[in-house]
Formats: C-alpha cells, sequence, structure tokens
C-alpha cells in the first residue's frame, strides 16, 4: 500500500509539471503562430532537458538510487530513439510544405496524441509482461524464468537494430498515400491548401479538413510506429510504470525543440543512426539474456550514454572535415 501512495503522488506532481509547461508553451510563448527560431528552440530545449534531469532527482529522493538509475537510462534510450521520429517530421514537413509559422502546432497536437498513446502502450507492456512467464526451468543448478514476450522484444529490437545499420535512400518520402492522410481524407472533405494555422475551414458554406490536420495524422501515425521500437527498448530497464511512463513522456516532450534545433543541422549527425542501431542491438541481447545475467542499470546507462557520445562526436567531426574539404 505504501508504494502504490508514492506511485500515485508521483504521478499527480508529474502531471501538475506536464500541463503547467504546456500551458505555458501553448498560451504565453505559442500564443500566436510564428517561426520558432534557434534561440527560442534551444531555450525549450534546456527547459525540457533539465526539469527531467531534476524530476529524475524527486526519483532518487523518493524511491532511491535503483529507481532513478532506471529512470535516467529509460529517458537516455527515448531521448535517442525518438531523435529518428525527428528525421522523419522533417521529411513529412518538407514533402507537405508546411510553413515554418506552423510547424510548432503541428508537433504541439502530435505530442498530445502521444502523451495517450505511450500511456497505453506502456501499461498494457507492463501487464502483458507480467502474465507471459514460463514455468521456471532448472538449467545446471540454476532456475530460470524465461518471458514470452521479453525474448521476442529482444529479437525484434535485434532486428529492428540490424535494418537501422542499412544504408538508406537518399530521397523524402511520398506520404500521399500515408494511413494518416487516408484517414483524414475518409474522414473528412479536405482543401488542397492551409487555411493559417487552422485544422478546419468552410468553403462553399461546407466544412473541410485543411492540410494542417492531415499533416497532425500523418504526424500521429508516424509516432504509433516509432513507439513500436521505443516502447519495447525500455521495458528492457525497468517493469514500474511510473519510472517508465514519466521518462518516456520528459524525454518525448523535448522533442518539439528540439526539432527546430535538428532541422538547421540535418546533415551533421549522420552517424547518429548506426549509434542507435547499435542500442537497439545491445538493449535486444539484453532482454533475451535477462534470464541467465541480469545487466545493471548503471550498466546500461553508462553504455548507452558512451555509444550516443562517441556517435554524435564522430558525426560532428566527419561533417567538419567535409565541410572544410569543400
Amino acid at each position: 500500500m505504501e508504494y502504490i501512495k508514492e506511485e500515485s503522488t508521483t504521478l499527480i506532481i508529474f502531471g501538475i509539471i506536464i500541463v503547467v509547461l504546456l500551458l505555458v508553451d501553448l498560451l504565453v510563448f505559442n500564443r500566436k503562430s510564428h517561426k520558432v527560431k534557434i534561440k527560442e528552440a534551444l531555450l525549450w530545449t534546456v527547459v525540457w532537458v533539465g526539469i527531467g534531469l531534476l524530476f529524475g532527482l524527486y526519483i532518487y529522493w523518493d524511491m532511491g538510487s535503483e529507481k532513478a538509475s532506471q529512470y535516467y537510462t529509460a529517458f537516455l534510450i527515448e531521448k535517442a530513439l525518438s531523435v529518428d521520429n525527428l528525421f522523419v517530421f522533417i521529411m513529412v514537413f518538407r514533402f507537405f510544405k508546411v510553413p515554418d509559422q506552423y510547424q510548432h502546432k503541428v508537433l504541439f497536437y502530435g505530442i498530445l496524441g502521444a502523451i495517450v498513446m505511450r500511456a497505453i502502450f506502456i501499461y498494457f507492456g507492463v501487464s502483458l509482461i507480467e502474465l507471459s512467464y514460463l514455468p521456471a526451468i532448472e538449467i545446471a543448478g540454476h532456475s530460470l524464468r524465461i518471458n514470452v514476450v521479453m525474448t521476442l522484444f529482444g529479437l525484434f529490437l535485434i532486428y529492428a537494430g540490424w535494418k537501422s545499420w542499412q544504408p538508406e535512400q537518399e530521397e523524402d518520402g511520398d506520404y500521399s498515400d500515408s494511413l494518416g492522410t487516408r484517414l483524414i481524407h475518409k474522414l473528412f472533405k479536405v482543401s488542397p491548401h492551409y487555411h493559417e494555422d487552422n485544422f478546419f475551414t468552410r468553403i462553399d458554406g461546407k466544412k473541410h479538413a485543411t492540410q494542417l490536420l492531415v499533416v497532425v495524422a500523418v504526424i500521429e501515425f508516424t509516432d504509433l510506429l516509432f513507439a513500436v521500437d521505443s516502447i519495447p527498448a525500455i521495458f528492457a530497464v525497468s517493469n514500474d510504470p511510473v519510472i517508465l511512463y514519466t521518462s518516456n513522456i520528459f524525454a518525448i516532450l523535448g522533442l518539439r525543440a528540439l526539432y527546430f534545433l535538428l532541422a538547421s543541422a540535418f546533415d551533421m549527425f549522420h552517424y547518429l543512426k548506426y549509434g542507435l542501431a547499435v542500442i537497439l542491438v545491445f538493449i535486444g541481447a539484453k532482454m533475451i539474456l535477462s534470464p541467465l545475467y541480469h545487466i545493471p542499470s548503471t550498466l546500461s546507462l553508462v553504455v548507452v550514454g558512451l555509444i550516443l557520445l562517441a556517435c554524435i562526436l564522430f558525426s560532428v567531426f566527419k561533417f567538419r572535415n567535409k565541410e572544410s574539404k569543400i
């Protein structure tokens, strides 16, 4: 009962922080549609990352060092894997030719959808994992309990890592027939234009969805697909839904601001995808080997952090070296 009370308190504090910051973001800084400049994007990136890190200190104070280590590891993994989303967002905005001043609104509502979807995925996933343990078996004097879902997740992440390592075609995607586009066209009559920052407009007295709503739907479905990779990955870190959900949401909330920073440096982080591939394989292997050996959360945090740091530094070095030769 005491732990349930602690969880409830943590979720209440978390909820208050998220609601307050989203309202400040929406009603104060983004009351009017505008192009987000680098200075503003940097400010909000620092705010979201800083608050996410501070919340980890609260976890440490309230739940102890092991839970805090799990929180920071899940936070870093989700933040790293979500970078892939940003590059896809860039291509989506390019494809639909979304005006700069409307991009923040699209990402804001995309994040709201992600907050709901991640809660469903995480709490359902934890329950499913708890139900999927096989009876214990004896091997070389050791009792092993294999979890079917965790093993399947591990194999999937190793495959996802291998796919992520493969060279990509250098071309923008075609989102005209994506699930989000088809859904909006099926539900509403759609105007082929943007009507300021409105999701709906009236044409000849009839209600039409605008292109901005189409883009929001595409972003939502894109995040849903990426969650299939990132959510299983954090299950390797902890089975505590509060730790997983709070770290996940703090990680993705800062993506809007980070997007506007990375959009101006799209080519600078070319090698980051290889680091993400290695991280997926590492986490997948950790899941599969967990019945035999438990890799501590602190060690996972160090490994993931070093892989990311190495890839970022190498990407920046190669980019600058290439620029100097031009």
